[in-house]
């Protein structure tokens, strides 16, 4: 990086003291491989920010949830074994829980903000945990960057305020987030309802048929209520009058009959494809052009249900995406990974290390059997049984079959960059997007985002933030340079 700071402060160090080479990718196993567990700086950061709350969750505190039912609606064997999915016209009960992604328990609705989406499906063979959001991006590709991330987003050490400068200071020098950044000051930014936004298992993941054949997957679930946003304006007023809005209009809406639905899809890559895709498909910053493949219509999700105890099955609910069943599993994409440890140990640490035994979060259609036993929380299931393996008095045994197929490795462990395919950039999704509103929403968007941008302190900041939008289109560019002035006189 060309630009010069202000390095007096020395190194950057863990908590040991120790120098740390580098802050911006995790240690692969080779180029484009899966996360390795010695890598001790991520692994700090990861578990040093998800215990700095208590006790509310970091991100994702403000939400609502309810139960519903997942149908089949088409054969998908050719492609996954996974039993839930096994047959058409098939049944799993859910639950969903939607949540903004920065504000506290005690924020309000309606705000612009990433919603969450995390989707539990209580099948057979366990608890399938589907872990994303409403938008198929995100602002960054690897998890060493998320606590960096999420603190600019949160409360300021020093003013108590989220600032405007850390925001787009951490933007404008992570050009990565300019796609992400499109989609959360468009007109989508602040949906009206959770019922009338779509939801995105954003990550890639992994399927795997009988026949041992892999697949790579995108989930798509398109809301039957049709799209509805919130200007600005209407959220602004709508946060002062009615903080619950989101809330009130789901459970009201459950509670009248008028139970919301999604259209569930699929993108699916063969795995052989993945190499030469224009695109890096593990890349969370980048989507899959439908165009290459198209979505394709798998089921339905229907909630129709609303929990009776807000903190029992909604604050206590927990969802991790390391939760898979046979025939679904994970891919490269380095935020997934860093996910896999993430969720898993922020809920050990917030709810209990038997979180998992609680009504809202145990298997509902089959049963967990192990030799966890013991800690805060634990209500004594097993008895007398047998808490080793193997044994000999009939405890429970391991299948040999893994639940995904194995990845294929090769190359040096080290920190490398996400590998770039040929048409990858971090402005050329944001481009497109931009070009593919219409001239109301572009207008909105500019009117948004200059509307932040204008708020920062300092020049360089708004100049380097500009600069990223421009590289995605020289009009997109232009217009907010223009705005942004307009707005600082």
């Amino acid at each position: 990086m060309s630009e010069q700071f202000d390095n007096t402060a020395g190194p950057l160090t863990t908590e040991s003291g120790a120098p740390i080479s580098n802050n911006n990718q995790s240690e692969a196993a080779g180029v484009g491989g899966p996360l390795l567990i010695q890598d001790q700086v991520l692994l700090e950061k990861l578990a040093h920010f998800n215990r700095e709350r208590i006790p509310e969750r970091v991100v994702h505190a403000r939400g609502a949830g309810a139960y519903g039912t997942f149908t089949v609606t088409a054969d998908v064997t050719k492609y996954t074994k996974a039993k839930f999915l096994s047959q058409v016209g098939k049944e799993t009960e859910t639950f969903l829980r939607f949540s903004t992604v920065a504000d506290s328990l005690g924020g309000a609705d309606a705000r612009r903000d990433p919603r969450g989406w995390a989707l539990k499906f209580y099948t057979e063979e366990g608890n399938y945990d589907l872990v994303g959001n409403n938008t198929p991006v995100f602002f960054i590709r690897d998890a060493i960057k998320f606590p960096d991330f999420i603190h600019t987003q949160k409360r300021d050490p020093y003013t108590g305020s989220q600032e405007a400068d850390n925001v787009w200071d951490f933007w404008s020098l992570s050009p990565e987030s300019t796609h992400q950044v499109t989609w959360l000051f468009g007109d989508r930014g602040i949906p009206a309802s959770y019922r009338h936004m779509d939801g995105f298992g954003s990550h890639t993941f992994q399927w795997v048929n009988e026949a041992g054949e892999q697949f790579w997957v995108k989930y798509h679930f398109k809301t039957d209520q049709g799209i509805k946003n919130l200007t600005q304006d209407e959220a602004n007023k709508l946060a002062g009058e009615d903080p619950d809005s989101h809330q009130r209009d789901l459970r009201e809406s459950i509670e009248r009959g008028d139970f919301p639905t999604w259209t569930v899809q699929v993108q699916i890559m063969p795995a052989a494809e993945a190499a030469n895709y224009r695109y890096n498909p593990f890349d969370l910053t980048k989507v899959w052009l439908n165009e290459d493949y198209p979505r394709i219509t798998i089921g339905k999700l229907e909630l129709n249900r609303n929990p009776q105890n807000i903190f029992a099955e909604v604050e206590q609910s927990i969802f991790s995406p390391a939760h898979f069943v046979p025939g679904i599993g994970p891919s490269p994409d380095k935020m997934l990974q860093g996910r896999l440890f993430a969720y898993g140990d922020a809920h050990r640490y917030r709810v209990g290390i038997n979180a998992d035994h609680l009504p809202v979060n145990r298997p509902h259609a089959t049963e967990a059997r192990n030799g966890n036993r013991d800690g805060l929380g634990y209500d004594g299931r097993h008895g007398g049984q047998k808490n080793y393996e193997p044994n000999s008095f009939g405890g429970p045994y391991e299948t040999g079959q893994p639940l995904w197929a194995p990845l294929q490795l090769n190359g040096a462990t080290g920190e490398w960059e996400t590998p770039k395919h040929a048409e990858d950039d971090d402005y050329v999704q944001a481009g497109k997007l931009f070009r593919l509103m219409s001239e109301d929403e572009q207008d909105r968007l500019i009117a948004n985002l200059s509307g932040f941008i204008a708020k920062v302190s300092r020049d360089d900041i708004i100049e380097r933030a500009i600069a990223n939008f421009a590289k995605a289109d020289e009009t997109y560019g232009k217009r907010l340079a223009a705005a942004v002035a307009e707005l600082r006189k």
